[in-house]
């Protein structure tokens, strides 16, 4: 039988005590056990020879993986194989290891159990003699139905504690423990989710600064995820000095948002910053788990909604652009050799490839936009030919513009209250009540930090605007965070250049807001208060346009409150 490869420092330790320890990988444990005294012995007799942690990693057949030494304090856990680990089950390894100074099982044991999902982690105290005490041992403990794990607060939560025994008086049946888990796991989330088969996630925000913010943010990646069709099962927020650089979060946050995955049945983390190529790779290898951030998100959002091929080209080119600078894995198995003398090499590499591609998909796309942009110019030479005013809807998504084009217009453009519910613009003819026909032009919604790759992909359909003779501002006047929202569209259109063109302050959805409140709001901001939805409160709205539109004319106007900002 082949004897494997010896885990951990190894150095300054005899060819006797290496082969003792390679002799390990011939063991079987029965599976019904935890170890066996026999084992248990030898594991701490050496142990107390070298002066060193020694661990075993047994799977369910009772069949040594992995052989580890460690030093007197700890053991560090090779690299596993992702095999096997899948939503609501556990790696299939239990970790059996010794402790010189008889102590509990540390945190760094807990850690390892919880973010490598392991079946059991047991620890053997060496005795003065080098026999072996007690056997530790805890395990993940799965979330009861309503919530609740149970047993109480604190570390009960996360994982249950055996209670400590001699190797020759443990009497607990190993597999039906470990079986019994796995189906309380799946049975918990099965009720809530067994037709369901969206994804389900985890939303993660982490900050430095204050934590009121960050929760108005997580609420805004909560409806982001909302409209993406995914189903948010927990959110965590954290406040750090600096973030980490690796996993952005704390490790023992990590472990928390790894046991809590595993309870509720997850199989998505979202981030609400945006995260580096290598940030994603280690929290992916740490937790097993999907992991996308902020932006990644709004482009999939994008992706679903884009029906016009103008919409989907655009998309393709941002998400390219996002994707180009994470293609940084290669894969040296699927390099192409080369032929002819002093020729014979790996050659260009998958990874090259990839690259290559997309970056000539990236100018193929770049040059359709260049097309699409002139397609518009001519569009608008015409419109110019009717001298027909523009007037086009901006805001932050979920403001209620399409809604408020479909009242004015009659048009039937998809209008639902969550985020980038419409994606496409639309422009439709509108006939204000003195019989002026204007175009009355509906755009993409704003976001708060809008992805770069994003605007710059959209810039030719948000560079509509920059044809139209009047910008309404359309803000949802029930939101908590309307001057935030305000603030986001003002630096959009400064980016786009369009800060020249007047506009109009619209509040929106006076229906849910006090009527007092509205009218304070409304003389703070000198705005106009509708509500999009009832064509009665539109009046004071198109009596300001047509003021406007008079007076760009140089015709006589009605004294107004209504300020133009520029």
């Amino acid at each position: 039988m082949a004897i494997g490869i010896v885990h951990g420092n190894t150095r300054g330790l005899k060819h006797s005590q290496l082969r003792r320890l390679q002799k390990f990988y011939q063991r079987r444990i029965p599976p019904h056990m935890i170890i066996t005294p026999e084992v248990a012995r030898q594991l701490t007799e050496l142990s107390k020879e070298i002066h060193r942690q020694i661990g075993l990693l047994i799977d369910r057949k009772g069949r040594v993986e992995y052989v580890i030494v460690g030093d007197a304090h700890q053991i560090v856990l090779p690299d596993l194989k992702r095999g096997r680990v899948a939503g609501g089950r556990f790696r299939g390894l239990r970790c059996v290891h010794t402790h010189l100074r008889g102590e509990e099982l540390t945190r760094d044991d807990l850690t390892d159990l919880a973010l490598l999902r392991l079946d059991l982690m047991a620890s053997i105290d060496v005795t003065a003699s080098g026999l072996p005490g007690y056997v530790r041992s805890a395990h993940l403990m799965p979330i009861k139905p309503d919530g609740d794990a149970g047993g109480g607060g604190g570390e009960s939560l996360r994982w249950v504690f055996l209670e400590p025994a001699h190797p020759s008086q443990l009497n607990v049946d190993f597999i039906a423990l470990i079986e019994s888990l796995e189906e309380e796991f799946a049975r918990n989330r099965q009720p809530a989710y067994a037709h369901d088969e969206r994804d389900r996630a985890i939303l993660v925000h982490v900050t430095t600064g204050s934590l009121a913010e960050a929760q108005e943010s997580m609420e805004e990646l909560r409806e982001l995820a909302d409209s993406c069709g995914v189903v948010v099962l927990d959110t965590f927020i954290q406040r750090r000095k600096t973030l980490d650089p690796k996993f952005l979060l704390g490790k023992g946050k990590l472990e928390e948002l790894v046991i809590r995955a595993l309870q509720l049945g997850a199989d998505m983390i979202i981030f609400d910053q945006d995260l580096t190529p290598a940030q994603v790779r280690s929290i992916n290898e740490a937790t097993d788990l999907k992991v996308i951030d902020r932006t990644q998100l709004i482009l999939d959002i994008f992706a679903q909604r884009a029906q016009s091929r103008e919409g989907k080209i655009q998309v393709e080119l941002a998400q390219l652009k996002y994707l180009l600078p994470r293609l940084t894995e290669g894969d040296t198995g699927l390099s192409r050799l080369t032929g002819g003398i002093g020729g014979r090499g790996p050659g260009e590499t998958k990874l090259e490839v990839d690259r290559r591609r997309v970056r000539a998909r990236i100018a193929q796309l770049e040059h359709q936009i260049r097309q699409l942009r002139t397609q518009r110019d001519v569009r608008r030479a015409r419109r110019r030919q009717y001298h027909l005013p523009i007037i086009s809807i901006v805001g932050y998504t979920n403001a209620g513009k399409s809604t408020l084009l479909n009242t004015l217009t009659r048009a039937h453009v998809l209008a639902e209250e969550r985020m980038f519910a419409t994606l496409d613009p639309c422009s439709r003819r509108l006939r204000l009540p003195r019989e002026r026909e204007v175009i009355i032009c509906d755009t993409v919604g704003f976001l708060r930090d809008l992805p770069p790759d994003l605007v710059n992909a959209f810039r030719a359909t948000l560079e509509e605007i920059a044809s139209s003779d009047l910008i309404v501002h359309l803000v949802d006047a029930s939101s908590p965070n309307l001057d935030r929202h305000m603030e986001s569209v003002q630096r959009t259109l400064d980016q786009l250049g369009l800060s020249h063109i007047p506009r109009l302050l619209v509040f929106n959805k006076q229906d849910k807001v006090p009527p007092d409140v509205m009218r304070n709001l409304c003389r703070l901001h000198r705005a106009i208060p509708i509500c999009a939805l009832d064509p009665g409160t539109l009046g004071e709205f198109l009596d300001a346009v047509e003021r406007f539109l008079a007076a760009e004319k140089g015709q006589p106007a009605p004294q107004t409150t209504v300020e133009w900002s520029v």
